[in-house]
């Protein structure tokens, strides 16, 4: 049984159901938020081994969450891994120097590579 814990932040209900689906199928426990917003209020009491984050969101988008993590000592070490559409090499710059672990384009991946990505992180992370 999988005892990782993830948060996935996604706006887009169908996108999420999808998420959390494949997620809780793979035995992950998996909270979500559905704006930064709600990621940034679950944080506080939530620690969670990685966070899935889309960009494009209302109210705060996903790089304000990304940086605030990393402001953050509690959350400063969970990998984060960036999940949108927005494919600009300007937003992919930006999100790893702001400490994203990877950033993956909705677009060019299933979910089953996604989850591929997600435990070969969580290895990587447990091994250190």
């Amino acid at each position: 049984m999988n005892t990782h814990t993830l948060l996935l932040v996604e706006d887009d209900m169908f996108v999420s159901d999808i998420y959390l689906t494949k997620l809780r199928k793979e035995g992950f426990q998996v909270e979500s938020a559905i704006d930064g917003r709600d990621a940034l209020k679950k944080m506080k009491t939530l620690v969670p081994d990685m966070v899935l984050l889309d960009l494009m969101m209302p109210y705060v988008d996903g790089m304000e969450v990304l940086e605030f993590m990393k402001q953050d000592k509690k959350l400063a070490s969970v990998p984060v891994i960036v999940l949108t559409n927005l494919s600009e090499k300007e937003n992919i710059n930006r999100a790893m120097q702001l400490g994203a672990d990877d950033y993956i384009i909705k677009s060019h991946f299933t979910p089953s590579e996604v989850l591929e990505k997600i435990q070969s992180l969580l290895n990587k992370k447990t091994m250190v």
